[in-house]
């Protein structure tokens, strides 16, 4: 049984995806997002304007006057979304947690998979799979997606991105669009990341605070790691930490962005302090030029 405060978000998105996905990103995306190929519909007689290529020559021999052959792009695809609940997304400075954005994302990707007929899945993960709802179609379905994501309780802390993608690989036998939407403060995911890559049209969706990279000057300071518990007293008044972890935070995410680009992996990069819609759109405006 869901809480009233649980049913009032899911109204709360319902309205907010509805109004995204209806007048800002649904052409957006359904162009970005090609399907399978094309199928064969029909012969018709050739109308000016239409592709000589397509003229259907054998047909054309028999009825003395030239006909065309029709095709019709296969839409359907099969849209995975892979959502981190680990601690660490229990975090947020600014007006929410990076879990709360992270659900918010994942719910208006499955609402633009469903309005372009396309099959939505949803694997929720920590340091092992916790949920995982196979591709299915239906206004019904993707809210029940919907509901699991906004509502879900982890059962653990940690996080293990590659154990979430290797289950991905065993249980998809065709080829799907996956958004993998992490915050990535973790390590050892580049092989099987590589692996998904290959096998799938993966997409990285970091979602980070700007606190977690802009350390605030306050003296002594408790931090607690979300995922293990473990708490550390740091100075943040002193130099030589602070230049200390302005090295750290920028050399793990120029790692991070530097794996992206030699796997050949599609990523976005989204935060709590700004809106997520226009990052979104420019990757998906990005897709179209590319496919172009």
């Amino acid at each position: 049984m869901l809480s009233s405060e649980i049913l009032k978000k899911i109204k709360s998105i319902h309205i907010r995806t509805k109004h995204l996905v209806n007048a800002v990103m649904a052409g957006e995306y359904e162009s970005a997002f090609r399907g399978r190929g094309m199928e064969f519909e029909e012969v018709r007689e050739y109308q000016p304007g239409d592709d000589i290529r397509s003229i259907d020559w054998n047909v054309t021999a028999r009825m003395g006057t030239p006909f065309v052959k029709v095709y019709r792009e296969e839409r359907e695809l099969t849209v995975m979304l892979l959502v981190d609940v680990s601690y660490s997304g229990r975090f947020g400075t600014v007006s929410r947690f990076k879990n709360e954005l992270s659900a918010e994302i994942a719910a208006v990707l499955a609402c633009l998979a469903i309005r372009n007929n396309d099959k939505v899945g949803l694997l929720i993960f920590s340091d092992r799979v916790e949920k995982f709802l196979p591709p299915k179609k239906g206004k019904s379905y993707v809210w029940r997606v919907i509901r699991e994501v906004l509502s879900y309780t982890p059962k653990h802390k940690g996080t293990d991105i590659g154990v979430a993608l290797d289950f991905l690989n065993r249980v998809l036998n065709r080829k799907a669009i996956c958004f993998l939407i992490s915050d990535f403060l973790t390590a050892g995911y580049e092989k099987p990341l590589k692996i998904t890559n290959k096998e799938h049209d993966l997409i990285a969706i970091t979602v980070t605070d700007p606190k977690e990279t802009e350390l605030p000057e306050v003296g002594l300071m408790e931090i607690e790691d979300a995922e293990t518990g473990e708490n550390i007293l740091v100075d943040t008044g002193d130099y030589m930490f602070r230049k200390g972890f302005d090295f750290l935070v920028k050399s793990e995410l120029a790692q991070r962005k530097s794996f992206f680009r030699a796997i050949n992996l599609d990523s976005i990069d989204i935060r709590t302090d700004a809106p997520y819609v226009h990052p979104i759109i420019k990757f998906f405006k990005m897709r179209e030029k590319r496919m172009i």
